[in-house]
């Protein structure tokens, strides 16, 4: 069946080319921009939700949402408008390369270095879209594309930041029921446990989404066993993931790797990670073999040759008291010196000024017998 946008000219500068791919509300197609000399990926909503003003408000504000995200490692959004037949799109920067899923499926587990060097970036740019109000809420290996950029390597970008999906604080109060509809949207194999009990979801679900996909790189598993979706909901609210330590039984994991990873993976959200960018630090922590990837005492206080310090500044205090003779013997020298003399050059200065105290009763003296004089000279004068 042929797709009737392909050949289709949009907002009179680009012409689409072919479908590349569609997903659970709309369709993405490779576009050209003959005036800039490039393509570009135009995302269209399914002409089916068209009648569901609901969706296309959502689909309206994501991406304008998402226009604003800066970071380098989110897929750029040029604009966004409305085709003649009513349906919604938005034209984002066209990507070439593999996405995380192709990646596993064609090379198998992915390096841990590789994994971790790869994931800082992926929170980098979820950390940008949490704080502008933006959760993922379809975080899977598909989502994440691994492109060339500027000739480096491994750089991924994040895509399909929630189709239509925005956090509740941006939504209207009678709106929860599209939270509700939103979730059939998600994918049953990464959705957190809070997502798959339809609760208010906040940054902790898409980090732990993160963890999954973090979990299949280094392992080519998923954390649970499961045939059926609905299976994969209920193992994610209800059972402990499976350690990755016995997924890789074969291969060494770097340590406090395994740890950083089922830490995103808790089921309650105050024992996850609470930013990306935690958890980017804990993966850049076990990278640099730092072992306490967890706290936040490493991670921010800089390099581990800190510790040290202080613990030898703390309990030893021979170490403390070395440092300080070896400014007082030149000191003794100098002190002992001053001491001796100082003690008489300090008390003679100060009765230096009791010995010239008759001074001022001489100059008062004088002033009084002046008076007197001029007094004397008064009585005569009125005598004459």
């Amino acid at each position: 069946m042929a797709d009737s946008y392909v050949g289709r000219e949009v907002a009179g500068q680009f012409r689409i080319v072919e479908r590349i791919g569609s997903g659970g509300m709309g369709a993405v197609y490779k576009a050209e921009q003959p005036q800039m000399n490039r393509h570009v990926a135009i995302k269209i909503l399914h002409s089916r939700y068209l009648s569901r003003k609901d969706l296309v408000s959502r689909f309206r504000r994501e991406a304008r949402a998402m226009s604003h995200l800066s970071h380098p490692n989110t897929a750029r959004v040029f604009m966004y408008g409305q085709l003649e037949d009513g349906a919604c799109y938005f034209v984002m920067e066209y990507l070439e390369g593999r996405n995380l899923a192709q990646l596993v499926r064609r090379d198998g587990p992915m390096d841990p270095k590789r994994a971790m060097h790869v994931m800082a970036q992926v929170c980098g740019a979820l950390d940008e879209a949490h704080r502008a109000g933006i959760i993922h809420r379809d975080l899977k290996p598909e989502n994440v594309f691994l492109t060339n950029q500027g000739g480096i390597d491994d750089y991924p970008k994040v895509l399909d930041f929630g189709l239509a999906k925005v956090t509740e604080k941006q939504m209207r109060p009678g709106s929860m029921i599209l939270t509700r509809e939103g979730m059939v949207f998600g994918t049953p194999e990464f959705m957190s446990p809070e997502q798959a009990r339809g609760k208010t979801l906040d940054p902790r679900s898409d980090i732990y989404s993160l963890g999954v996909i973090l979990y299949e790189l280094l392992s080519g598993k998923l954390p649970f066993e499961a045939r059926q979706p609905i299976e994969f909901i209920q193992l994610h609210v209800n059972e402990p993931p499976i350690p990755l330590s016995e997924r890789m039984k074969d291969r060494e994991l770097p340590a406090g790797l395994e740890a950083a990873v089922m830490k995103a993976l808790e089921k309650d959200p105050d024992d996850r990670y609470t930013t990306a960018a935690e958890f980017a630090q804990a993966l850049e922590a076990v990278a640099e073999g730092r072992p306490s990837f967890g706290a936040s005492k490493p991670i921010f206080g800089g390099p581990p040759s800190t510790s040290p310090v202080v613990g030898v500044e703390a309990p030893p205090s021979s170490v403390v008291q070395q440092p300080q003779p070896q400014q007082q013997q030149p000191q003794p020298q100098q002190q002992q010196p001053q001491q001796q003399p100082q003690a008489p050059m300090v008390q003679q200065p100060q009765q230096a000024p009791m010995a010239q105290s008759p001074l001022p009763w001489l100059v008062l003296g004088a002033g009084v017998v002046l008076a007197l004089g001029g007094a004397a000279a008064l009585i005569f004068a009125l005598m004459q």
